[in-house]
């Protein structure tokens, strides 16, 4: 017998009926006293917790306990997340999750075995189990990310970058690998504000977050320092890669095409570059990326100075 999927849309209204005992007539027996512990045992282990791994990882291990599994994956895009646990195999059992038109995600079971009509309803019931915990899983993972995010640009915000400093500078130190730092300005920004308003300013900082994103890896992080000031950091990266990173953000900001009532705005930036020597804290390396971009701009600006 081949790979098979088998896709389906949960209904949790439907599922609430199914809980309280009014089932289908034509729908095959569960093992209703099995089914029925476990789904009281899940109601009260998946509210111990707000993480999203940690509430789908005990959803997974208590579902083994029916119904056989190898793998359970889950994502959910709006989010940016994506978990896999288990081995992956060839039969699977997808799920949309939602609820009064919420999305909550898409969620697979996968196994060697092809899933039979009353394990697939068991799965569904237990799902409904798996409804609110997930949800405020979800909002709270959203609070938290709203919370370490600079509400205009999108990008990280103060918080973030002193959380996400400091522990880069750890893991540099523990494994011995290169850090780096932009601390990079807009520069005259005062004048486009005075110039073309500060809506107008607004969207500049928004179109050149965006851009320094745009031009950067994955694992790199851009944070929202203050006012036009933003602070890129570049886990694994020396020196010169840093300072050649630097003058792509310089050029790709010259590059920009900002307009106003059909006006192209000028914009340009300054740079300072700092890279983590040994044994120093992530104060010093801040200051000395803040030091290199003050020396930028009192050389005349649109330019990267290098930190000695």
């Amino acid at each position: 017998m081949g790979p098979s999927s088998q896709t389906n849309t949960i209904d949790f209204d439907a599922a609430k009926l199914k809980r309280l005992g009014f089932s289908n007539q034509h729908t095959r027996p569960l093992h209703r006293t099995n089914l029925a512990q476990l789904r009281q045992q899940l109601a009260l282990q998946l509210q111990t917790s707000l993480d999203t791994e940690r509430v789908l990882s005990l959803f997974f291990a208590a579902v083994q306990r029916l119904v056989p599994l190898d793998a359970l994956s889950y994502q959910q895009p709006i989010s940016d997340l994506r978990l896999e646990l288990g081995e992956r195999a060839s039969h699977s059992a997808a799920y949309r999750l939602s609820h009064d038109g919420e999305y909550l995600g898409e969620l697979v079971f996968r196994r060697k075995l092809r899933f039979s009509d009353e394990e697939l309803a068991q799965l569904e019931s237990l799902l409904a189990s798996l409804l609110f915990p997930l949800r405020n899983a979800l909002l709270y993972r959203a609070a938290i990310q709203d919370a370490l995010r600079d509400p205009l640009t999108g990008t990280g915000n103060r918080i973030a970058m002193d959380q996400t400093l400091a522990r880069e500078v750890e893991l540099a130190r523990r494994n011995l690998l290169p850090l780096s730092l932009l601390m990079l300005d807009l520069d005259h920004f005062k004048q486009v504000n005075d110039k073309h308003g500060h809506g107008v300013g607004d969207e500049v900082l928004k179109a050149v977050a965006t851009t320094l994103k745009s031009q950067l890896r994955n694992v790199d992080m851009v944070f929202r320092y203050g006012g036009e000031e933003f602070l890129v950091l570049l886990s694994g990266t020396p020196r010169e890669a840093a300072g050649m990173i630097g003058e792509r953000l310089r050029h790709a900001v010259l590059e920009l095409q900002c307009l106003d009532q059909g006006r192209p705005i000028e914009l340009s930036i300054s740079l300072g570059c700092a890279t983590l020597l040994p044994g120093e804290a992530a104060d010093s390396l801040l200051r000395r990326a803040d030091s290199a971009l003050y020396v930028a701009k009192r050389d005349g600006r649109n330019r990267l100075t290098m930190a000695g």
